[in-house]
């Protein structure tokens, strides 16, 4: 039997896909993935709604999140595979972030109002109720009104952080992230982690106190990690007893990235559930992962 396709990192509209949860998953088996990990920003809401859909598709779904996290200046992204969605520390950090979110959101719509035509309710326009809104959305607002191209121009150009108009969110540290996502009975890796544009985001003495706060792994194929990055983590990875993951951190429509384009091993997905005891996988009807 040929090796499992499986893909842990995903986003839906809930955060800043482009697709509901249940289209997600469609579209996952529509790709022939055999596993795919929902992964929004910051929040579970999508779950219950994929859960529903999957129950009736070849695919077996890993619910998880992506956690903000940051050290300075410099974003952290934890992916938290099969946590608890109702643990009270996670759920208190996940709203707080989220609120962070929102608010920085508004404070940029206005500094880029007064040069550009855009508004509030332009951002509000491109996110659906609930979602976790963010810069995607301002993007995604400047595209509508034809002040950028698409989502990636507007990321390389109004919302650059060199444009004047950026500012960080509120978030916690990495190893708070590391700890939150353990005491949710969950397993963190650290997402893409030597993407192009900032070099690999953590040193190794930080990689090793998360080590030791419980790290479970780094994804390492991804399209944003540069070829020297990777083979410094697949070091790490060694040295530090660390799973490895590939993913394609698709978002539908909003970024080039295609389901499948990087995968997990099973052997990965398989230590990824064995150490969870938040939640489980849900397996659909005819997954070859049952």
């Amino acid at each position: 039997m040929p090796d499992p396709f499986i893909d842990l990192h995903a986003h839906s509209s809930v955060s800043d896909g482009t697709e509901r949860p249940a289209d997600l998953v469609r579209a996952a088996a529509a790709a022939g993935l055999d596993a795919v990990a929902l992964t929004d920003h910051d929040t579970t809401a999508g779950w219950a709604e994929a859960i529903a859909t999957v129950q009736d598709l070849p695919v077996t779904l890993l619910p998880g999140l992506e956690l903000s996290t940051r050290v300075g200046y410099r974003s952290v992204h934890v992916l938290g595979y099969l946590v608890d969605p109702e643990d009270p520390g996670l759920v208190a950090e996940t709203e707080r972030i989220r609120d962070g979110r929102l608010a920085r959101a508004r404070r940029m719509v206005e500094r880029i109002g007064r040069d550009h035509p855009i508004t509030w309710d332009d951002v509000l326009a491109q996110s659906r109720d609930g979602a976790t809104i963010g810069r995607p959305h301002i993007a995604d607002a400047l595209v509508a009104r034809g002040l950028e191209p698409d989502r990636s121009a507007a990321f390389r150009g109004i919302l650059h952080p060199a444009s004047g108009y950026y500012e960080p969110h509120e978030a916690p540290t990495p190893l708070r992230g590391v700890e939150l996502i353990r005491q949710a009975g969950g397993v963190p890796v650290i997402a893409h982690p030597a993407a192009s544009t900032r070099g690999i985001v953590i040193d190794e003495p930080v990689l090793r106190e998360l080590v030791e706060a419980g790290l479970g792994g780094l994804e390492v194929d991804h399209r944003e990690n540069l070829a020297h990055g990777k083979r410094t983590l697949l070091d790490w990875a060694a040295r530090y007893d660390l799973v490895v993951t590939g993913s394609s951190d698709y978002h539908g429509t909003g970024k080039p990235n295609r389901l499948g384009e990087h995968r997990t091993s099973r052997a990965a997905f398989d230590a990824i559930c064995a150490e969870a005891t938040g939640s489980a996988p849900v397996v659909g009807a005819g997954s070859r992962l049952a």
